[in-house]
Formats: structure tokens, sequence, C-alpha cells
């Protein structure tokens, strides 16, 4: 059997679900990777900001529209030691500013993925995986990254089912 990672970057707190505002204890993406890492098992990562995003929806799209426009590379609580022994590699984040969150591209170009089959996974309010997946393969050199699954945050519980026969079938379990 493979070796299976499945890492991710999760908002807690206040979220934009359909129209609206909301504060949610737990972050769309987070539930996703549970889901996925549930059915296909391995290890599981949560990548932290060193210093969190804003709790305030409004500020952390400022911050967020900030650092992407700077292209930096905000650092990060902690990292893995290294990816040498997964072969498949979720990934998971919400779509922010049409791509993911600049806190991925620190973790991930922080690694050698030569080799590794990325599987991205990106939870949105209608916006779909954005430039994400563009993003991945110029990030992850020497990486096979596969297509993604885009899931309607706001409506994450309703897809468990489509959750595991896709993560399934990108392990081919």
């Amino acid at each position: 059997m493979a070796n299976i990672l499945t890492v991710y970057y999760s908002k807690k707190g206040q979220n934009y679900f359909g129209g609206s505002i909301k504060s949610i204890s737990k972050g769309n993406t987070e539930i996703v990777a549970e889901m996925i890492q549930k059915v296909v098992g391995g290890d599981i990562f949560e990548i932290e900001r060193e210093i969190p995003y804003p709790d305030d929806y409004n500020k952390c799209v400022e911050e967020a529209k900030d650092e992407l426009s700077k292209n930096d590379r905000p650092k990060l609580k902690s990292y893995l030691d290294n990816l040498d022994k997964y072969d498949f590699i979720f990934v998971g984040y919400p779509n922010w500013c049409g791509t993911m969150p600049m806190v991925l591209f620190t973790f991930l170009e922080h690694y050698d993925l030569t080799s590794k089959k990325i599987i991205p996974f990106c939870t949105n309010e209608g916006s779909g995986m954005g430039n994400s997946e563009f993003d991945l393969k110029k990030i992850c050199q020497g990486a096979d990254v596969l297509d993604g699954l885009a899931i309607n945050g706001s409506k994450v519980s309703k897809y468990s089912e489509i959750v595991s026969e896709w993560a399934k079938e990108k392990v081919l379990l």
C-alpha cells in the first residue's frame, strides 16, 4: 500500500457562507481533510501560520489579498521533518483570491516533491479551484499534480460520499 499524507490549511472563525458571514469552530477544509484521511488512511497534518490570520472575515480577506499581491511566504508554526515516505499527498485549502492561501506556497516550497502524486482539494463558495491547480504545477516541480476536487464549503457535510469515492479513485484503493 502506498504511503498517503493529507495536508491542509483551514480557516476557523468567521467564514463566508453563500451570502453571509458565519462563525465556525472547525474549518470546512479540515472537515474534508478528515473525510479523506478516514477513507484512505495515512497521516494528516494541519498547516498553521505562525501568526494566525485574523478571525474577522473582512480583515482576513484584506490580509490574504495583501500577501498575494506581495507574493509573501508567511512563516509557519511547524513543518514535517520530510515527505520522503509519502507517495500520495492530498493538499487541501480554501480558495482565496482565486488560488491557495500563501501558507500553502510556503509549505510546499519547503520540500522536494519530485515523483510525488499531488492531489488538490479546495473548498469555496462558487469559485471552484481557481488558478490553484496551475499554481501547484509551478510549485511542485517534478511531481504529478492530479485533477483536484472543488467542494462548496457551506455544504461540505453533503459531500461525504463524493469525497470518499474521489479519494479512493486517486489512490486506487
